[in-house]
């Protein structure tokens, strides 16, 4: 990732990761006004530029519409961790315990393939990127959800 700042405070950022928009160390929540796609135009760039020194947030029809869906498929009110089902919370368990997916498979009488799409389940549903960002959230629960 390569930032460079401007004499007019607007920062650049390259960066081709887009899943990483919504993480928690994600761009937006790093405080970017503005994404838009490496493809962009040198005239949407400038275009942009101004928008965001103009007050605004400009963006690119594609992260636009990731972001409005990932909006309407976050229940309102829900913590993260209370969207799990008991499976994937099984999984999430056994994640934090240090087993491997074949482990997990076999204790849960599931396919490996079947872990992998729990675990890809709850890392989305958590908001994170990874299996240790996941067992971190899963320490953060108070005991009675765990």
């Amino acid at each position: 990732m390569m930032t460079l700042k401007g004499s007019f405070g607007v920062t650049f950022v390259s960066n081709g990761q887009t899943q990483e928009l919504f993480s928690t160390e994600g761009v937006l929540a790093a405080g970017a006004t503005g994404y838009l796609l490496k493809r962009s135009t040198h005239e949407e760039i400038l275009t942009a530029i101004r928008e965001v020194h103009a007050g605004g947030s400009p963006m690119s029809r594609n992260i636009a519409r990731m972001i409005v869906e990932k909006f309407q498929s976050v229940p309102s009110g829900m913590p993260d961790i209370e969207r799990l089902s008991d499976r994937e919370m099984d999984v999430l368990r056994l994640l934090s315990q240090g087993l491997f997916y074949k482990e997990i498979a076999c204790k849960l009488n599931l396919s490996f393939n079947t872990v992998h799409t729990l675990s890809r389940r709850i890392y989305e549903k958590l908001h994170v990127n990874s299996r240790s960002k996941a067992v971190a959230r899963f320490r953060q629960m108070p005991h009675s959800l765990k």
